[in-house]
């Protein structure tokens, strides 16, 4: 896993939510930096995945271990 400027638990949290936190925290970040997301969400996955393509971001890693779902998304250059 690389290394990430901030860090988010959303473990035990469902659809929608952990979709709504990470929008709202990667809005917080200066473009070019990275969150570290720990999720159990299966659906995360997609979401996560979809957001990126969408908002102009990157999934740089996507990981899963011990039922935690691991992620690394770089901020893109849009606001």
């Amino acid at each position: 896993m690389q290394q990430a400027d901030a860090h988010l638990d959303a473990t035990g949290l469902l659809c929608p939510e952990p979709l709504m936190i990470v929008r709202n925290r990667v809005r917080e970040m200066r473009p070019g930096d990275r969150l570290h997301i720990v999720a159990t969400d299966p659906s995360t996955r997609r979401d996560f995945r979809d957001f990126c393509r969408f908002m102009g971001h990157e999934l740089q890693d996507l990981g899963e271990a011990e039922g935690h779902l691991r992620f690394i998304i770089k901020k893109g250059d849009k606001p």
